[in-house]
């Protein structure tokens, strides 16, 4: 169900970036702010396309991927709830490198490009976030180049495991759900679907984790930690 426009302050103080400000400065951005709604499956923007703003994800999840001409997928990013995207391509001024779709019913506040402009003006506290924000991604894409240039397909997948949030835990074991479909992570971890299903068997069969649906349990935590290397 969609919320009122008057709650944009309140969620918009859970980006990192706007958690400094004001209650004066935050009325003032959430004046420029404007809601979107998103089925699942619905695409937000193409590769291309022109850039007003950036996003803010109040719920559900976004991916962030490019497309062949071929059709195939690579998944860039998965952007979860409390998170915002966009903000590098909005201060170089350039069209959308990539595609967004939601992979849930997902909800989102876009916060215009003019206000952003006249905040930096105004704020160097609020630039050095926003610059902080992104130095932060780029950070983690540099990871990712890593990982997908020195690390084995099956390490990839057990330093996922690993990082996901915990669900539940009991005498040893961790209970974690996936967030997404494997296809999604697969393609996030640079792997074919195929390859991302005999890892999760094969390190079944070797009891390191179980396997039902999205749901997954870390059968011993610190020995799949060492059979990652």
């Amino acid at each position: 169900m969609t919320q009122p426009a008057s709650d944009f302050p309140a969620l918009l103080r859970q980006a990192a970036i706007f958690s400094a400000l004001s209650d004066e400065e935050l009325e003032r951005v959430a004046h420029h702010t404007r809601e979107r709604a998103l089925d699942k499956g619905e695409v937000l923007f193409q590769r291309g396309d022109p850039v007003h703003g950036f996003y803010f994800v109040a719920s559900g999840q976004i991916k962030l991927a490019i497309s062949s001409a071929q059709g195939n997928e690579k998944v860039i990013e998965i952007i979860s709830p409390m998170q915002t995207f966009g903000e590098a391509v909005m201060l170089l001024n350039r069209p959308y490198p990539v595609f967004a779709e939601a992979l849930a019913a997902t909800r989102l506040l876009h916060i215009g490009q003019g206000i952003v402009s006249e905040m930096i003006d105004r704020d160097p506290a609020f630039a050095r976030k926003l610059l902080a924000g992104m130095a932060i991604r780029l950070h983690g894409m540099i990871q990712d180049v890593e990982t997908y240039s020195l690390r084995s397909s099956t390490q990839r997948v057990i330093g996922y495991l690993l990082q996901l949030p915990e669900q539940d835990s009991a005498e040893g074991s961790v209970h974690i759900d996936l967030p997404t479909s494997k296809q999604v992570i697969a393609s996030r971890l640079n792997l074919t679907p195929e390859t991302l299903s005999r890892i999760f068997h094969d390190l079944s069969d070797a009891g390191l984790i179980s396997v039902q649906g999205k749901h997954i349990v870390l059968l011993d935590p610190a020995r799949l930690s060492r059979h990652q290397g």
